[in-house]
């Protein structure tokens, strides 16, 4: 892959830069993660929060997950598309939602979490990590 990569919400109001590979690339199949996604998982790359460059114009909103972390959301206000995930509390690392990048390539989970709530038709590939909760 060639970096970087760019990437946009839907109505292209809000752009980005990814300038490099993610950390890791996690499958998330909690029920939260589910009405995000209105599917059976959401995608998140774990990146660097200075690997990455937006511009335009977000919005926020925050939820307390059940590890007693903040779980906070960055998404286009017009579109209403979610661009990244953070934890106020780690500044230098966001979970980019990576299925808005001009190239997807890079999905592909290294880890499944939040399996305790997999909805039961999708079967995990083998040879990734699975977890109950979250690691």
């Amino acid at each position: 892959m060639n970096y970087p990569i760019k990437g946009s919400c839907q109505c292209g109001g809000v752009t980005y830069e990814l300038k490099e590979p993610p950390l890791m690339v996690v499958a998330c199949h909690c029920k939260e993660c589910q009405k995000l996604s209105t599917s059976a998982f959401s995608i998140t790359a774990v990146v660097r929060a200075e690997a990455v460059q937006f511009e335009g114009e977000m919005a926020e909103w925050r939820r307390v997950a059940e590890s007693g972390n903040i779980n906070g959301a960055s998404f286009c206000p017009a579109c209403g598309n979610r661009l990244y995930h953070f934890n106020p509390d780690e500044p230098g690392i966001i979970k980019l939602k990576p299925s808005n990048l001009a190239d997807t390539r890079l999905i592909q989970p290294s880890a499944h979490v939040w399996v305790s709530q997999k909805q039961d038709w999708f079967q995990i590939p083998e040879g990734v990590k699975v977890f109950d909760k979250q690691p």
